[in-house]
């Protein structure tokens, strides 16, 4: 459905792309969401407005702190993704297999107490993995919910071997959802103005030390996320987990491509679903996108066709901008 922006929609995005500052950039956002037509062709727009207003509020609120000790972390790569879990599920071990990281890992709960980050690859794009502490009933870092509510998405791991992880994971989630952190496995359109929901994947650990009952009842219980058999141990389930967590992120890929020259295939610039030509200018540079004419376009569906400013690119497509 095509999404029939509105010029007040249109002038708001002019607007954002000549903010400067992050107040300026937030009182834009709010603007564009309050002037987004709403219905289904709008859905993945709107989703992403909700996105990138909460982290610019979180950022608002970290700088505006003034007491207590907060911490955060400097996001790297396409995205970044927090590691949630009770303790020992093996967020530790994942973290340390799927990255160059070298967290500390033990039998004992606890032993995570800062956030540690990595960078996972995802064939040509680098995923930012950061591994918290755990969340339990009787604890619950006062920093962790700010680093939580500035992530991209959450991957949930739970313990198939632990006796007490239904109780353990619904401590988890209920602990965030009172900070006003929902995690959810598709962004509600109609969410509270006050939550910052947070697409999560759930990644069940150690499946090679578990049962198959236990393991599809786990699969019944947590149905409404995309879920994901993984070992930390044993490398197991990898590629799986990287494919859903990028469909999870709802990123493309776009390889740029200078008139008469090859296109460069090594870093793409990574920008949401449904970002139309215009978005990626200003992504790469603002007097870009003030200047932009057109654009021929190479993917599964054109061969160089030139296409408008308002074209929505998929993944894998290669540009041709011309300004």
């Amino acid at each position: 459905m095509p999404a029939n922006l509105t010029p007040q929609y249109r002038g708001a995005e002019a607007k954002l792309r000549a903010a400067r500052t992050p107040e300026e950039r937030r009182q834009v956002l709010e603007e564009m969401l309050a002037t987004i037509p709403k219905h289904k062709g709008t859905e993945k727009m709107q989703a992403e407005l909700k996105r990138r207003l909460a982290r610019l509020r979180h950022e608002e609120e970290t700088r505006g702190h003034k007491h207590g000790h907060a911490i955060k972390v400097e996001p790297e790569g396409a995205a970044q993704v927090v590691l949630l879990g009770p303790p020992n599920c093996g967020k530790s071990q994942l973290l340390a297999a799927l990255t160059r990281a070298e967290p500390a890992i033990a039998d004992y709960p606890f032993t995570t107490t800062r956030p540690q980050p990595g960078i996972m690859y995802f064939e040509d794009v680098q995923i930012q993995l950061v591994d918290l502490p755990p969340v339990a009933a009787e604890h619950l870092d006062p920093w962790l919910p700010g680093v939580v509510r500035g992530a991209d998405a959450a991957i949930l791991v739970v313990d198939p071997t632990s006796t007490a992880v239904p109780e353990d994971v619904e401590v988890v989630r209920e602990r965030l959802a009172a900070q006003r952190i929902p995690l959810v496995g598709e962004l509600p359109i109609d969410a509270d103005p006050r939550d910052t929901p947070l697409p999560t994947l759930v990644s069940i650990n150690k499946v090679d030390l578990a049962r198959d009952e236990d393991l599809e009842v786990l699969e019944e219980m947590y149905a409404e996320f995309p879920l994901v058999r993984v070992s930390g141990l044993k490398h197991l389930g990898f590629e799986a987990l990287k494919v859903a967590l990028w469909k999870r992120l709802q990123l493309v890929r776009v390889y740029s491509k200078p008139p008469g020259k090859p296109a460069d295939m090594k870093e793409p610039f990574v920008i949401p679903e449904g970002a139309t030509l215009l978005d990626l200018a200003g992504h790469i540079h603002r007097e870009i996108a003030d200047k932009l004419q057109f654009a021929r376009v190479w993917g599964g569906r054109l061969d160089g066709q030139r296409v408008a400013r308002d074209f929505e690119l998929r993944d894998r497509d290669v540009v041709e901008i011309h300004a």
